[in-house]
């Protein structure tokens, strides 16, 4: 039988060429380079029309596609879509590893940065922050933002569409749901909560143990993480613009780090257009600055940011502009541009600073991604990254320096580059992929009772099997066999786990009430000890009972001679 050329080439793909344990390592840069996207800046598309000379035209375009390589971390991508609709917050912990995303899918989906492996890019758990028992019911809220702290990547901040936030651990651990306030109390001082949904958060730029939230309450609220029962400060903003009743809805806030010689500052934005600046350590009776008239009348201001050192605040309003501040002269916008929102649409369309605040990054309604300069606010870089579909959150992390974006078409983009980026993508491309197994495909797959086959089984009255294990092979095992009559293992090398009522899960431990039900720790005191702290010492004026001290009469009492008169009397008695 006589091969042709194309078989024997065909033979020889199909055969091994060696025998052995292959080499498993992978072309970091091929793999890196297929991620590779084309830089297109649409802010300089104009200028190709310019001029009659059109090889320097092309010239000057080439140079400034490479001078923005270098810039900007724009030049790759990897994409993850893990949810089903538009991503409304992005969250990565200080250190660049865990990424939540939380989206109008009413669900926050953690991922692994340094696990992932190109073939398998996916969340490794999926928490719906409204589900905190296996007994309730879901609910369906929007995920408005996502915040790890700034010291901090242990835990996350959820703020949902409801008055209540919630704290949670990085491995999605619900850690505290914080109070909701009594909606029938007029004054708002009063409440221990929000009483309307919660709409923005921030942490406080030094302190862990601090964040704020604004509701559509009109208020403005300060809490301590370990303190869910109530908050610690309240501010109401009396709007001015909103009629008799002053109030109005706070739709955006910022909590900046100090600038020179001062303490750091609240920046909140309100539905009423105007912007709102108070101390961040204190007083709050009273704002610092407040500027009516910062973006148009019942608009949605849903973007805001504050620069690294303290001095500029940036707004996305509703009103079609983005404005630039001046924390020291805060009257007047130091700049305006035009940019179209998606706020009535998506209500947390975001702008941010970059980390040396030599840049500002937003998205738009085509699905560009806008990188501005901070001093006149004209477009750097418009690089498309979902056509057609709205970028609603970026996020540029310090320490990766890599732009995250979310869109509305459910994508989550990391930009990056290789020449300025480090871990992050470049951590998932530089791994081999992930050969393919069977437990990779859901639908070849079938979830396994953990009782095993027999946990169906069960004893009719004859004392015939049915169930699970009819065909025999599985038989039932009685739940006391290895166990004595206590309820102990027999094996000395089991420990002995008491069994947790349903009862015991929900009955609060002295820890929990000790800290989050004021007044607890009087239960412990003694009552005389209590008393007596108030008894005037020696010398001392009575202050509660002193006005009875002149008009009180004295006792009188019989004095005895000696103990027998005392028992004679009292057996007279008798």
């Amino acid at each position: 039988m006589d091969l042709s050329a194309d078989d024997d080439e065909a033979l020889k793909q199909y055969m091994p060429s060696q025998f052995g344990k292959k080499d498993g390592s992978v072309n970091v840069e091929a793999q890196i380079e297929r991620a590779r996207r084309p830089v297109v800046d649409e802010s300089k598309q104009g200028k190709k029309d310019e001029g009659s000379d059109e090889e320097k035209d092309s010239d000057d375009d080439s140079d400034d596609s490479e001078d923005d390589d270098d810039e900007f971390p724009v030049t790759h991508e990897l994409i993850i879509k893990t949810h089903d609709r538009a991503v409304t917050t992005i969250a990565l912990d200080p250190s660049g590893t865990r990424l939540v995303t939380g989206s109008n899918d009413c669900t926050l989906k953690l991922h692994d940065l340094s696990a992932l492996t190109p073939s398998t890019i996916r969340a490794f758990k999926t928490v719906d922050p409204f589900v905190t028992k296996p007994s309730q019911t879901a609910e369906s809220h929007s995920i408005h933002q996502v915040l790890f702290g700034p010291h901090s990547g242990g835990q996350f901040l959820c703020i949902t569409a409801t008055p209540q936030p919630r704290l949670f651990s990085r491995d999605g651990d619900l850690i505290a749901e914080y109070v909701k306030g009594d909606m029938y109390l007029r004054d708002k001082h009063n409440t221990k909560g929000h009483t309307s949904e919660v709409t923005s958060g921030a942490w406080h730029p030094t302190n862990r143990d601090r964040f704020v939230t604004a509701g559509t309450d009109s208020t403005v609220r300060i809490w301590d993480v370990n303190k869910r029962m109530k908050q610690e400060e309240v501010i109401v903003h009396k709007s001015r613009a909103a009629g008799s009743a002053g109030m109005t809805r706070m739709t955006a806030i910022a909590w900046g780090a100090a600038a020179e010689g001062q303490s750091s500052m609240l920046v909140s934005a309100a539905l009423d257009g105007s912007l709102v600046m108070w101390g961040g350590e204190g007083p709050y009776h009273r704002p610092t600055a407040e500027i009516r008239d910062a973006h148009t009348k019942d608009t949605r201001t849903s973007g805001l940011d504050i620069s690294a050192d303290g001095r500029l605040v940036i707004t996305r309003g509703g009103d079609d502009t983005i404005k630039l501040w001046d924390t020291r002269k805060f009257k007047t916008p130091l700049n305006t541009t035009s940019h179209v929102s998606t706020s009535s649409q998506y209500p947390t369309t975001d702008i941010k600073f970059a980390p040396n605040s030599s840049s500002i990054i937003t998205g738009s309604e085509t699905g560009h991604l806008h990188i501005l300069n901070p001093a006149t606010l004209r477009p750097e870089l418009v690089t498309p990254v979902t056509p057609g579909s709205a970028i609603i959150t970026v996020n540029w992390h310090p320490k990766l320096n890599q732009i995250i974006t979310g869109s509305a078409n459910g994508q989550t983009t990391l930009l990056f580059n290789p020449k300025l980026s480090q871990a992050g993508a470049l951590t998932i491309l530089s791994k081999a992929p992930k050969k393919r197994h069977l437990d990779d495909d859901p639908n070849l797959t079938v979830d396994m009772d953990p009782l095993g086959m027999s946990g169906d089984a069960h004893y009719d009255p004859s004392g015939r099997l049915t169930g699970g294990a009819q065909a025999g092979s599985f038989t039932a095992r009685h739940p006391t066999i290895g166990l004595t009559a206590s309820g102990k293992s027999r094996d000395p090398r089991r420990p002995h786990i008491p069994a947790t009522t349903p009862f015991a899960k929900s009955t609060p431990d002295q820890k929990y009430v000790m800290e989050q039900i004021e007044g607890s720790d009087m239960r412990d005191e003694d009552p005389r000890e209590a008393l007596l702290k108030y008894a005037p010492k020696e010398g001392e004026k009575n202050v509660f009972t002193g006005a009875w001290d002149k008009t009180q009469p004295k006792a009188i009492y019989k004095e005895y001679d000696s103990d027998e008169d005392e028992r004679d009397s009292k057996r007279a008695k008798r």
